[in-house]
């Protein structure tokens, strides 16, 4: 009796006690939920959560592999915030990517328009001096084309015989004393091209005046010279061709980078090593619409005054925009900070506790290793000048850094695959404007098994604006069934050896 009433006594305290704990586990889960957002790691820094960096739309409530990559997913701690626009870089990381940065800052950017013409004629002043009549060159003042000549000097002497009738004509009607007579006959003089001083020479002498000397209408120098004395000539045939020294033409080539300095009415002052000291000053009158695909330049046509005639045709002139006051400051970051790509230009910011946000900036100027930023950044931050390519290019990253494909376009919860990159350098050969692709001589490829060799590359016209042949580049390009297409370029640094690029046979 005693040993049941022992068995049943613990079988009520267990029933109790199961009981009393399912109750208690109720209670807590109702108002103690898990937070894993709150979770403490081994550094006992608090983790919001863990993620995939090539998956960063799928978060877990705890660490593993992840089930997307044959990788371990990633804690994202409280104390990084939660900015999906940035990457956290550990600093021996940052040593091994070479990662180094400069302070945005103000300078002064002296006006870059610097650019290279050549002295030609201005084809507006040249002047055709023809035959007025039908005749002979009977005598030659200037015998030689490329003469120079003043004002009223004389150029040669012809005879015009058919002028011989009309003005004994017109003597005869002079003697008749009618004054409408008179006034008709002169006219009909004056209808072939005669001069009105060899009218009135042959109303002095009373006489006809076939003989008449050509003379200079202005100073210059004589570009085509198309007869010889003795010639026989025919009405309005061009004897000479006179071109003026003053002003000059200057057909300038220039970068197009400069398109918005160089612009219709600029003033340019120009020099050349034929005058060392002399400054010669001109405007720009017509910017000229081709651009050469060879040389990415645009040409403008200048009007020099050459008042003393220093300036020939063929002569070597540099040119460059005339100061028009003080230079302003402006926010500048070195010119290896801009990663380039198809939708936009960026740079990476820092922190300086190893977290690394991409900025969407815009480029003005760029002069000696300098580039102007009109919006994006302000003074004194941080910027990535090197290494950040390669951060860029990393594929953990990709969770981070914007892409040329915008994933807010994509439905929600749907994550759009990255393409596959690959990083080189190389030197650029060629550009194809018409077919939008450059000739680079790359490294070595070892991803895709690819030795050194030169090839064809796809790239928009965005990211080749301000890329130069022969330049050493560092560049991230994708494969498709297209072909190759870059989606970052940046400098390189210093000018290689073009033939360490290319395939040795």
């Amino acid at each position: 009796m005693r040993n049941t009433t022992t068995v049943s006594l613990m079988a009520l305290l267990v029933a109790l006690a199961t009981g009393g704990g399912f109750w208690l586990g109720r209670t807590t889960g109702h108002t103690a939920p898990a937070q894993p957002a709150s979770t403490p790691d081994n550094s006992g820094r608090k983790v919001l959560y863990w993620y995939d960096p090539m998956s960063p739309g799928a978060r877990f409530d705890k660490p593993g592999k992840s089930p997307f990559m044959d990788m371990d997913l990633v804690p994202r701690y409280a104390d990084e915030g939660d900015d999906q626009n940035g990457v956290n870089i550990s600093p021996r990381q940052q040593q091994n990517l070479g990662v180094r940065t400069a302070t945005v800052t103000r300078r002064t950017l002296a006006t870059q328009s610097e650019a290279f013409g050549t002295v030609a004629t201005d084809e507006r002043s040249v002047e055709a001096i023809p035959a007025l009549a039908s005749g002979v060159v009977e005598k030659l003042y200037v015998n030689a084309s490329q003469q120079f000549v003043k004002r009223g000097e004389p150029l040669a002497l012809l005879w015009y015989p058919q002028w011989a009738a009309a003005q004994q004509e017109y003597l005869a009607v002079r003697r008749l004393g009618d004054g409408s007579l008179t006034a008709a006959a002169r006219a009909r003089l004056q209808l072939q091209f005669m001069p009105e001083a060899v009218i009135r020479s042959a109303e002095r002498s009373g006489k006809p005046q076939t003989r008449v000397t050509l003379t200079a209408p202005a100073d210059g120098y004589i570009s085509k010279l198309t007869v010889r004395a003795g010639t026989q000539v025919a009405a309005a045939q061009e004897l000479f061709e006179l071109s003026s020294l003053d002003p000059v033409w200057v057909v300038i080539s220039y970068p197009e980078s400069l398109a918005s300095q160089i612009t219709t009415g600029s003033t340019l002052e120009a020099t050349t090593q034929s005058w060392p000291g002399e400054v010669f000053q001109g405007k720009v009158e017509e910017l000229l619409p081709d651009l050469d695909v060879t040389t990415r330049t645009l040409q403008a046509r200048v009007v020099l005054h050459n008042p003393r005639h220093l300036l020939k045709p063929g002569m070597y002139l540099k040119t460059r925009l005339a100061q028009g006051g003080p230079a302003q400051a402006v926010l500048v970051i070195p010119e290896e900070a801009l990663i380039m790509t198809g939708n936009n230009n960026r740079v990476l910011v820092t922190r300086g506790d190893g977290y690394f946000t991409p900025v969407t900036v815009t480029t003005g100027r760029s002069q000696n290793g300098w580039t102007e930023i009109t919006s994006g950044l302000s003074e004194g931050q941080q910027v990535v000048t090197s290494g950040q390519f390669l951060i860029d290019s990393e594929a953990s990253l990709h969770s981070a850094l914007p892409q040329m494909a915008d994933s807010a376009s994509q439905p929600a919860g749907q994550e759009k695959p990255a393409a596959q990159t690959y990083t080189t350098t190389g030197v650029i050969d060629t550009f194809n404007g018409e077919e939008k692709t450059v000739t680079i001589s790359h490294q070595p490829v070892p991803a895709l098994k690819w030795p050194a060799m030169t090839m064809d590359f796809s790239i928009s016209p965005a990211l080749s604006r301000d890329l130069r042949a022969g330049e050493a580049v560092m560049f991230s390009f994708s494969v498709s069934e297209d072909g190759a297409s870059i989606t970052h370029v940046m400098p390189a640094g210093p000018h290689q050896d073009h033939q360490d690029h290319k395939e040795q046979p």
